[in-house]
């Protein structure tokens, strides 16, 4: 009897490690569900392509910005990043539009790329002329890049 009562307790135990390890098994299992619908959430960054196919219009220029050394010194690099948004604004023909718009300074986004490129040697000493990408989008926003290879 003591013998069967030791196996009975012996199955007890064992049925119960198994419970323990299914419970363990099935949260794990709810652990990677929500995992699974975590990732589905989130949304991966637009790549290169998803860009390509919002833009309408591309186009390139070099602007130039000898006006801006008539400035004074102090001065010159702002004169320059305001002649490039009245070029664009000319050239992408933002004018117009904004006119009926309100949203004038929302449509035309200059990169930092370019901006930094004003700026690299200085507020005195912006270059002369900058070679740009602009690139129209479907709601009509204008954004300009730095030509590729300068």
């Amino acid at each position: 009897m003591v013998e069967e009562s030791e196996e009975e307790d012996e199955r007890m135990e064992e049925s119960i490690e198994e419970e323990e390890d299914t419970s363990q098994e099935e949260e794990e299992v709810q652990i990677e569900d929500e995992a699974a619908a975590v990732e589905e959430e989130i949304k991966p960054l637009p790549t290169e392509e998803d860009e390509k196919e919002e833009v309408v219009e591309e186009r390139f220029y070099t602007i130039p910005l000898g006006k801006a050394w008539i400035a004074p010194s102090k001065k010159r690099v702002p004169r320059a990043i305001r002649i490039i948004k009245e070029f664009m604004k000319r050239h992408m023909k933002l004018r117009k539009e904004a006119e009926f718009m309100e949203e004038e300074d929302r449509r035309l986004t200059i990169s930092n790329e370019v901006n930094e490129r004003i700026w690299s040697r200085g507020i005195k000493k912006p270059p002369r002329k900058v070679r740009v990408r602009a690139t129209r989008d479907r709601e009509g926003n204008v954004h300009v890049y730095l030509a590729e290879g300068d």
